[in-house]
């Protein structure tokens, strides 16, 4: 297989057209297609859809870009290493990364990150979603109790609980009077939260009467008495230390765990294995009093 014409659809992938990858990279539009239309002859395979005003991988085609794009950077980083001289990790990292852990910690990490890797450009884009790594061009992202997926690998960060927490001035109720809650978002629907406190399990019913968009914004609604929520330890634990917020009890079911992903094993670039090493270099034991204590 010819690896500059390989380079060149790869190029022309992570660009989404021949225009745009031509423009990046100075070479001209013509030669980037023919150099694509003959690996498309050398392996007897359509690698794109080509249409009037649009280029669009086929299956075959992101296959073979999720499996040797990230071969092919890292070739190329290695040679720029190698021809200067340095084999300190360089170029730019995209991460992206859940909202209440960009929130608490990733600018205090972001900003470590960067004084112990000047060469590197991190870029950290928060959101919840999920999100097509080799679609949207991240080396690495961060989640939150992940789905399976077979073309990602990662490890565990840190691992965290809910806990049931109320202001010192809410009662929890007796019987089965509902406690005012509350929720993050309009898909807690639970009429009724179960947990365990001092080795019982308990069960209290629920009433809703503030729906927010953010864990924070839940919890300083629930420092200001509004109501009771389901949090977890690490961002309420200085709170519960302080006497701001009272613990009713730990919430029943899986605990949190914060992953962190990447597409593969192989060849992991030395810029995603910098940042996985800085990551558990700052919670080397994963416990949530681990990451309460970074949060200050």
């Amino acid at each position: 297989m010819d690896l500059l014409a390989l380079a060149d659809f790869n190029l022309v992938a992570r660009h989404g057209g021949f225009g745009r990858a031509a423009r990046a990279s100075g070479r001209p539009k013509a030669t980037l297609s023919r150099r694509v239309s003959e690996l498309e002859s050398g392996l007897d395979l359509r690698l794109f859809e080509r249409g009037s005003r649009t280029l669009k991988l086929t299956q075959e085609g992101r296959a073979l870009h999720e499996r040797t794009g990230a071969l092919l950077a890292e070739i190329e980083q290695s040679a720029a290493a190698i021809a200067s001289g340095s084999d300190k990790p360089r170029g730019r990292l995209r991460v992206s990364a859940p909202l209440l852990f960009s929130q608490t910690a990733m600018g205090k990490l972001a900003a470590g990150f960067a004084l112990k890797y000047p060469d590197i450009r991190l870029e950290i884009t928060t959101e919840d979603r999920s999100v097509d790594m080799i679609e949207e061009g991240y080396d690495l992202v961060i989640r939150v109790n992940p789905d399976p997926d077979e073309t990602l690998v990662g490890r565990i960060l840190m691992r965290d609980r809910l806990v049931v927490v109320a202001s010192p001035a809410l009662r929890r109720p007796k019987g089965d009077r509902a406690v005012p809650t509350v929720v993050r978002g309009a898909g807690d629907l639970s009429p009724a939260w179960d947990m365990t406190a001092r080795g019982r399990k308990i069960r209290i019913n629920t009433d809703p009467v503030l729906r927010l968009s953010s864990l924070v914004m839940v919890r300083d609604a629930v420092r200001a008495g509004v109501g009771a929520a389901r949090l977890p330890l690490s961002l309420v634990s200085h709170d519960l230390g302080a006497g701001r917020l009272i613990h009713w009890g730990d919430v029943d079911g899986l605990p949190i765990a914060l992953w962190a992903l990447y597409p593969s094993r192989r060849l992991l670039s030395a810029r995603v294995s910098a940042f996985l090493d800085f990551l558990k270099a700052a919670f080397p034991s994963g416990t949530p009093e681990e990451l309460a204590a970074f949060i200050d």
